[in-house]
């Protein structure tokens, strides 16, 4: 399939598209970014790559990088995690504390703030530096050994994170969380402060288009069946309370960041990243998900 083509000939269909959402505001060194900015990069499994826009500049990952933290901690506990978090949509903001209290401490997934924080968690339970592990992995996965976290944008959410502060105060008062306060939460916002390309975030994903194989590597990340569970995760929850609305127009497995991001897959064929930084009302890149929903259309692929 000649992906360069499609993309052209969407990018075309959308000339008259109106985005009207806003970058990130709550967080101060994302609301500076040129809101013209957009890129898309496809890797497939037998390593062919398309690209087009600004697919090579690095933009903050955010929320993405909580599938990779979910993966490194579905490996070390295995069924274990799902004790502590759940695998169910929200339908509630990313960030609520009532639905938090209402259940008792246990977050409703991986992708909410409370999970992601849960996971942090586990990490920093298991590694003396879950920091530097954290970043060597997804070195690994990305191929690209000179990723750094951004400490300028760690920074810049730190200083207006009270409402993360508040979730994970409640879990620890719940007891859903074991280690110093301040420990997990500095690693929670290094870990979404990651910049990355499209280029190498589609690269970095694309071991879960091939059952947890990196298809180029041959190197195995996870088994089949908790790489199923990953995506089936994804499916569900990667849109914070928008992801019924992204499964029913684009149909891929996916995560979204408020960097602007999304990455989603398909199994065995490929992975796509899209990068545009003005957001809808809940959260998610507006331009990004009307590109999706169009190329998959086009392609005429999808899960279902």
């Amino acid at each position: 399939m000649d992906y360069q083509k499609i993309f052209t000939e969407i990018l075309k269909k959308m000339d008259g598209y109106k985005d009207s959402g806003s970058p990130a505001s709550y967080i101060p060194e994302l609301r500076n970014v040129d809101s013209s900015k957009f890129g898309v990069h496809l890797i497939t499994n037998t390593n062919e790559n398309y690209s087009l826009g600004d697919s090579e500049e690095k933009f903050s990952i955010q929320s993405i990088s909580k599938v990779l933290s979910l993966v490194m901690a579905y490996r070390l506990e295995d069924k274990d995690l799902w004790k502590r978090v759940g695998v169910e949509p929200s339908g509630t903001p990313f960030n609520s504390l009532v639905q938090l209290e209402y259940d008792q401490g246990i977050p409703r997934n991986p992708f909410i703030n409370a999970g992601a924080l849960v996971v942090c968690d586990v990490l920093v339970d298991h590694f003396e530096n879950p920091k530097e592990e954290f970043l060597n992995f997804v070195r690994s996965l990305s191929g690209n050994s000179k990723l750094e976290y951004c400490s300028r944008i760690a920074e810049s959410e730190k200083s207006t994170s009270y409402r993360n502060a508040a979730l994970i105060n409640l879990m620890k008062d719940l007891g859903n969380i074991r280690n110093d306060i301040n420990t997990v939460l500095d690693f929670y916002f290094n870990l979404c402060s990651i910049e990355m390309t499209c280029r190498e975030l589609a690269r970095t994903f694309l071991f879960l288009a091939s059952y947890g194989i990196d298809p180029i590597t041959k190197e195995r990340y996870l088994s089949s069946s908790k790489s199923k569970r990953i995506n089936a995760v994804m499916q569900l929850c990667g849109f914070y309370d928008e992801a019924g609305e992204f499964s029913f127009k684009v149909g891929l497995p996916g995560k979204s960041g408020v960097g602007g991001g999304i990455v989603a897959i398909l199994p065995n064929q490929y992975c796509i990243a899209v990068w545009s930084p003005r957001l809808n009302k809940k959260g998610n890149s507006s331009k990004g998900m009307k590109f999706l929903e169009l190329f998959t259309s086009e392609t005429e692929a999808s899960i279902f």
